[in-house]
């Protein structure tokens, strides 16, 4: 497979980096802290822009794209990050009346392989819809029919999370085939939102090592930080590979297991954007540990990510089990 990205993707990667940088700088992430995370006229202009239409049939008002250009709208949003359950949203559209227009935000929980709870949802209380992924297939609930409470003050400000003691069955609106399909396809998305984030906290911390200055040099003329920066820079284009392979698979199956490649996606992508956030933090010194430096945002938002739609060790039984049966 060739993954180098077509002139329409790049023309689409080009459009929504565009946005997101005039939309969602720093400035605008330290006002969509807390209850203000998921803004509606930002929600609105995501809706217009076709993030969640995006893999829509054009006769339903869709784009008609694919997962291989999701990925790549999706790595833009993380590279900002660009608060709200924006990968369970774009998963409803076509599913929630309204989802893929931007009317309805919608949440989700993946409760496939059992687990009896207490269980962790974000943005509850701006939600229109609840979805739940288990193994016998995928439910919806009524967000506010649910007796929730904070789960308190949020590791990542931009993702307020609430505290669901019991999960009701509520309405059967997909079989497990349907629930396997959207897990894989939230995990790839989720996979390129670290992609961004990997490729972000590059960005900054490159920036600041040419301009932070000691014993009369640039620190990026030291040996110790070109390493880290090397390595930053292999992790992210390891992760963009991987990445853009779990999307071109989904879209088509007959050219490698899906799961694997989505697996594998999430193994890469989630490493490089927790080793690189915290690479990032640390070549910017003791600045890189406060609030001030965005930073932090990047860390955070990654230890988010790394915990939907399976975490790096789920994926990695995962693979290990597929290479055991395969020996």
């Amino acid at each position: 497979m060739d993954f180098r990205l077509t002139e329409d993707q790049e023309a689409l990667r080009t459009g929504i980096r565009d946005f997101c940088d005039g939309r969602v700088g720093v400035d605008q992430l330290r006002e969509l802290e807390g209850e203000a995370s998921v803004d509606a006229g930002l929600w609105g202009e995501l809706a217009e822009m076709g993030v969640f239409s995006l893999r829509q049939p054009e006769s339903s008002g869709g784009v008609g794209l694919g997962m291989a250009d999701a990925v790549v709208v999706f790595a833009e949003l993380g590279r900002r990050l660009v608060p709200g359950p924006l990968v369970w949203t774009h998963l409803a559209a076509g599913v929630v009346d309204g989802a893929g227009a931007g009317e309805a935000v919608v949440g989700g929980i993946d409760a496939t392989g059992g687990g009896s709870g207490p269980w962790l949802v974000e943005h509850l209380d701006r939600l229109d819809a609840l979805l739940v992924l288990r193994d016998d297939g995928v439910w919806s609930l009524d967000p506010k029919q649910l007796a929730v409470k904070s789960a308190g003050l949020p590791l990542d400000p931009h993702t307020p999370m609430y505290l669901l003691e019991s999960l009701p069955r509520g309405e059967r609106i997909g079989d497990a085939q349907a629930a396997t399909q959207l897990r894989l396809e939230g995990a790839a998305l989720v996979a390129a939102q670290m992609l961004g984030i990997s490729e972000a906290t590059l960005e900054l911390a490159n920036d600041y090592a040419k301009r932070r200055e000691q014993f009369g040099r640039a620190i990026g003329s030291f040996q110790s930080i070109k390493h880290m920066l090397a390595d930053m820079f292999v992790r992210q284009q390891v992760a963009r590979a991987a990445v853009y392979a779990a999307g071109a698979t989904i879209d088509d199956p007959v050219v490698g297991d899906v799961a694997r490649a989505v697996a594998s996606a999430k193994i890469v992508a989630g490493e490089a954007a927790l080793k690189n956030a915290r690479a990032c933090i640390q070549i910017h010194g003791g600045m890189g540990y406060t609030w001030e430096i965005p930073a932090h945002y990047y860390l955070k938002r990654a230890w988010v990510c790394e915990n939907l739609f399976g975490t790096v060790e789920e994926h990695a039984d995962h693979l290990a089990a597929d290479l055991a049966a395969r020996v």
